[in-house]
């Protein structure tokens, strides 16, 4: 009974000191919190973030429309060369004027790419985190992952790379995808999140949720009318080449060949091999024009933390 009796009063000791020491625990968690929450915020709120997040708005301004141009130029029976962004790139910083743009252009990327991250990651215009939100996150995210590959390509080319050197990023990557174990599956799904992706783009541009993200009220009603106008054409178009590389992996992953997964430039080929492509892919040219006209005016009218 006496062991009995002193392995109960160690036992209540011991609940003692824990009770004594768990709010301190807790403080000290909500401490770390506080810390990494002002530590979040002092970056979100950098201007310097903002500023080449903005110059990243233009420059993905002038990529799309780079590539919108190079598209219509198919459409008319051109050979205009690549028409996908690494294309647009390699065409941009072709000369001495150039090069000197692509040094930009690798500033300009890296910030969107961190601004994208960050939307991503902290959430400082405050999307939420229900399903469809956390999903417009992850969007963000991959956003982030892809125009940082871009930057890369960028600084490549400044550095005197070629873009004959690059090869197709997407067959690529699904190249790599297909030697993983159950790599068919992997890559016929993630085409399947393309072919979403895209579908997700005709959505957008009915609901116009890109709205939230500009600053209205410093809009005059002509420019909210120009630039939702803009955003919607454009995002049609956009969906509807990212719907054709959805089905290129899927494809790829079907058959279990690489040589069936493109990347842009292709997929703007194959809209002109349909019936009456040309017209088609005139217009979807011309959505891209438009996308990056878009993109330009969300240089100047984006919200961003703080502001």
């Amino acid at each position: 009974m006496a062991n009995v009796a002193a392995v109960a009063r160690m036992t209540s000791r011991a609940s003692t000191r824990t009770r004594r020491h768990s709010p301190r625990r807790a403080a000290a968690v909500r401490s770390t919190s506080r810390h990494a929450e002002h530590d979040a915020k002092k970056v979100v709120t950098n201007p310097w973030v903002e500023r080449t997040a903005r110059l990243g708005y233009v420059v993905r301004g002038l990529l799309y429309g780079t590539m919108g141009v190079l598209a219509l130029g198919l459409a008319a029976g051109l050979d205009s060369g690549s028409t996908d962004p690494r294309g647009a790139l390699a065409l941009l910083g072709g000369n001495a004027i150039g090069r000197v743009f692509l040094l930009v252009v690798v500033v300009a990327l890296l910030g969107y790419a961190g601004w994208g991250l960050i939307r991503a990651v902290y959430d400082p215009l405050h999307r939420g985190d229900s399903p469809p939100e956390i999903a417009a996150r992850i969007g963000f995210a991959w956003s982030g992952l892809t125009y940082g590959a871009l930057a890369v390509f960028a600084a490549g080319l400044l550095l005197g790379g070629s873009k004959s050197d690059s090869g197709d990023a997407v067959q690529k990557l699904v190249a790599w995808g297909l030697l993983q174990p159950a790599g068919g599956a992997i890559v016929t799904i993630a085409g399947g999140v393309a072919l979403l992706g895209g579908i997700g783009q005709f959505v957008n541009a009915y609901a116009a949720g890109f709205r939230k993200d500009l600053k209205r009220n410093t809009m005059t009603r002509a420019e909210q009318v120009t630039v939702d106008s803009l955003g919607r054409f454009g995002m049609v178009a956009r969906g509807v080449i990212f719907c054709v590389v959805g089905i290129f992996v899927i494809t790829a992953g079907l058959r279990h060949d690489a040589g069936d997964a493109h990347s842009f430039g292709p997929a703007f080929e194959a809209v002109a091999r349909e019936p009456f492509g040309h017209v088609l892919l005139a217009v979807v040219a011309l959505g891209f024009i438009a996308l990056g006209l878009h993109s330009c005016a969300n240089a100047r009218w984006a919200r961003m933390p703080g502001r």
